[in-house]
């Protein structure tokens, strides 16, 4: 944990104990809750393992917002440009909530419990705050809260059948962005089929941090036929699959059409929500830029820490937001903000790591096949 002062203003998860026990390396800091960034094995050797095993990951720091109550279904939709009142109870849906601009503030996964309860599953910014300004702006009939609901993800091609040895054959009918239920420990647990991974599987929002150790052990003593390990959303496998990151490819800087949202986002219909009218006026002027793929040369690149210059005929075009190298495709691959009339598939450009590291590259389609 070099680099990271602990205190207890950072959080640890109810799975922090086990991590620690299985060599971890590297924490980040998401929604003030300690994040598992790396193991004993290299970021290319977990890569490798989940797309052809199992792995187990602290994802405890997707916090839930709850929204109760008779104007629970308002609220949401206030905050997003996704018309929610297609939802029925058991889906999971993707929403980005935006402000009075347009921009992003965040872009969680929204289930819908019942008619009156959802959650907001966040990304690392503070959507509870936004959701109690505007209920009592708008004089909502609602309670917000965050639950003690704790995420873990089983991830991979074998988690489906891990799943099943442990929670019974009904897991298979739980379909892709829905949840069901599980019994644990005489409880009634939410599982559902997603996660932060284009390799499949499931994430378990164990409710009750007293849980946590009971159902990683379980989880993990089950695993061992299916080569289980611990592991971590992975920088190669994301950025690969063309998933994006809150606070790295999108920011309250940023419009649902500039990151490739706009099926998302509720134009034609009658629906009220923050921001409206700010993205009408987007989608009728258009964007400038675009989130879209690039391959590079040279060798494996450093970590993006912060933007790398892009250039086209001498010209800034935009900026690389997240990089590295794909050991699958041989070449460094990145997401980046690109001017629009430069996002063509194959155009040439340049990647200005330093003022004295400058590589040659070419846009690509996301996500990288």
């Amino acid at each position: 944990m070099d680099g990271l002062n602990m205190s207890r203003r950072i959080r640890r998860t109810p799975y922090t104990d086990r991590v620690e026990h299985l060599g971890v390396t590297g924490f980040s800091v998401v929604n003030h809750m300690l994040l598992p960034k790396a193991y004993t094995t290299s970021v290319e050797e977990d890569y490798w393992h989940l797309r052809k095993a199992v792995q187990i990951w602290d994802v405890a720091c997707q916090r839930q917002v709850q929204i109760e109550g008779e104007d629970a279904q308002k609220l949401v939709q206030l905050m997003t440009p996704r018309k929610i009142a297609k939802a029925k109870i058991g889906d999971c849906m993707y929403i980005p909530i935006i402000d009075d601009k347009a921009g992003i503030i965040n872009d969680p996964v929204m289930l819908k419990l019942s008619e009156t309860c959802y959650w907001l599953s966040i990304a690392d910014s503070d959507v509870l705050l936004y959701a109690l300004g505007l209920a009592l702006g708008r004089n909502l009939n609602v309670n917000i809260s965050e639950p003690d609901v704790s995420p873990l993800a089983v991830q991979g091609p074998k988690a489906e059948a891990l799943m099943v040895k442990v929670f019974g054959e009904h897991v298979r009918k739980i379909g892709f962005f829905k949840f069901g239920w599980v019994e644990f420990s005489g409880t009634q647990q939410l599982v559902a089929r997603s996660g932060y991974s284009r390799q499949g599987g499931f994430e378990i929002y164990l409710n009750g941090s007293h849980l946590g150790e009971a159902i990683w052990n379980h989880i993990w003593e089950a695993g061992q036929e299916f080569d289980i390990k611990p592991g971590c959303p992975n920088l190669i496998e994301r950025i690969e699959g063309g998933l994006l990151s809150y606070g790295n490819e999108m920011t309250r800087e940023n419009n649902p059409f500039e990151v490739g949202m706009e099926k998302f986002c509720c134009l034609d219909e009658d629906v009220d929500y923050i921001g409206k009218p700010a993205l009408l006026k987007i989608a009728e002027s258009g964007v400038r830029q675009k989130i879209i793929g690039v391959l590079f040369d040279g060798d494996p690149c450093p970590t993006c820490s912060k933007p790398w210059s892009i250039k086209a005929d001498d010209k800034n075009i935009g900026f690389i937001t997240s990089a590295i190298w794909s050991p699958r495709l041989r070449a460094n691959v990145a997401h980046a903000m690109v001017s629009k009339e430069f996002c063509n598939v194959g155009q040439k450009i340049s990647i200005h790591i330093t003022k004295y590291s400058i590589l040659d590259g070419t846009i690509s389609s996301l996500p990288f096949q």
